[in-house]
């Protein structure tokens, strides 16, 4: 089951009638009261939520779906007005698993959807990872990158292993900040550029699948 939440009925009728065709189950609400009456009912595998709402916009729904800890694993894919950098930037530093930049095509969110499901499927709870060149085994905390151990510190060890299990999710600089070093670490963003820059340095040529996506922050990319 999909829900998307879009207070323009047209737009929200056509996201419904594209997702049943695509063979998905589909539900739409037009602002947050009837949307969180509906998760009252049944929880859904992926919420579209456009950010400009009538009453209660996107950004505070966003932000209670990640306190509860029902909601806080659904994937939700923000839609944002076009050239809106800094929606996309709180979007996905609240908790937002992707965006889609309105107008949209159908059939770009039932890419962007499928996707993001592949991410978020859960994944068996092996010791070992593996991306491209670079091997992770996380019950010998070690890593090898091109046949090459690669000695990392913790928090470098940490970031990669947060890269590697959301191979292709965009991280925002504060978003890391909180994830790795904590809620109450007091540090700049600066801090996450210079261990991303280390990491790559270490990992040699296979440092390159860790993308800067510019103006908003970085994610592993699969090199085919």
């Amino acid at each position: 089951m999909i829900f998307c939440v879009e207070d323009d009925d047209s737009i929200r009728e056509l996201m419904i009638y594209t997702l049943n065709a695509s063979g998905f189950e589909a539900a739409g609400f037009s602002e947050g009261k009837s949307f969180f009456e509906g998760l009252a009912g049944k929880k859904p595998e992926l919420i579209v939520l456009d950010i400009m709402l009538p009453g209660e916009d996107g950004i505070s729904i966003l932000k209670k779906l990640r306190m509860r800890g029902d909601t806080k694993d659904i994937p939700v894919i923000m839609a944002t007005a076009r050239g809106t950098e800094y929606d996309k930037v709180i979007g996905l530093d609240t908790g937002a698993d992707d965006y889609l930049a309105k107008p949209f095509g159908m059939m770009e969110m039932v890419s962007r959807i499928k996707a993001v499901l592949r991410r978020c499927t859960p994944k068996d709870k092996s010791n070992f990872l593996k991306i491209g060149s670079i091997e992770m085994n996380l019950s010998e905390h070690t890593v090898t990158a091109d046949g090459e151990r690669v000695q990392l510190t913790l928090k470098e060890f940490e970031l990669l292993h947060l890269f590697m299990e959301n191979a292709g999710q965009v991280f925002t600089r504060d978003r890391l900040l909180s994830i790795i070093w904590g809620m109450d670490y007091v540090g700049e963003t600066r801090t996450v550029d210079v261990h991303i820059g280390t990491l790559r340095t270490k990992l040699g040529k296979s440092g390159d699948c860790i993308e800067t996506v510019r103006g908003v922050g970085y994610r592993l990319e699969v090199k085919e």
